[in-house]
């Protein structure tokens, strides 16, 4: 086993962990935190994606203990605490851009980045931030249209 001690969504967590443990894992299994999703599990669908120091990254790609120090954000975070959804998540709402939601988390925190810089994104800046995420419901369109109007001011 090794300590680690990381932040996750503004909590530090001090645990000791198998070296082999994912960060996805780690999440979903020892902290409770099941928005991430696990869907192939070799870094090709997104569902896994967290930030990580404010950066998208793949929770099946990488293990618990390279996150030792640093600090995630898992789409957990995004809600505020009386339950009332960040501008992208109910731009995805409006725009009807989820439909069975597993992708949802992955497709939030990939984009997510963006969205809090302040710029207004244009569709293909979206698209690129989208493409290695897959959603197998709703095509793309209305997804990327919910991450345009929520880049908006």
């Amino acid at each position: 086993m090794t300590r680690i001690s990381l932040e996750v969504n503004e909590t530090v967590h001090e645990l000791d962990v198998a070296p082999r443990l994912l960060l996805a894992d780690l999440l979903r299994d020892r902290l409770g935190l099941t928005g991430t999703k696990i869907g192939c599990a070799m870094g090709a669908c997104g569902a896994c994606t967290v930030l990580l120091d404010g950066a998208p990254v793949r929770g099946c790609l990488m293990f618990a203990v390279q996150a030792n120090g640093r600090s995630v954000r898992t789409v957990e975070d995004l809600a505020e605490d009386d339950g009332a959804l960040h501008p992208l998540q109910r731009a995805l709402h409006e725009h009807h851009g989820l439909q069975c939601g597993y992708c949802t988390p992955g497709m939030l925190m990939a984009v997510l980045p963006l969205v809090e810089s302040g710029q207004p994104l244009e569709p293909d800046a979206v698209r690129e931030a989208i493409s290695g995420n897959l959603c197998r419901c709703t095509g793309y369109d209305t997804i990327v249209d919910a991450i345009v109007e929520a880049s908006r001011p």
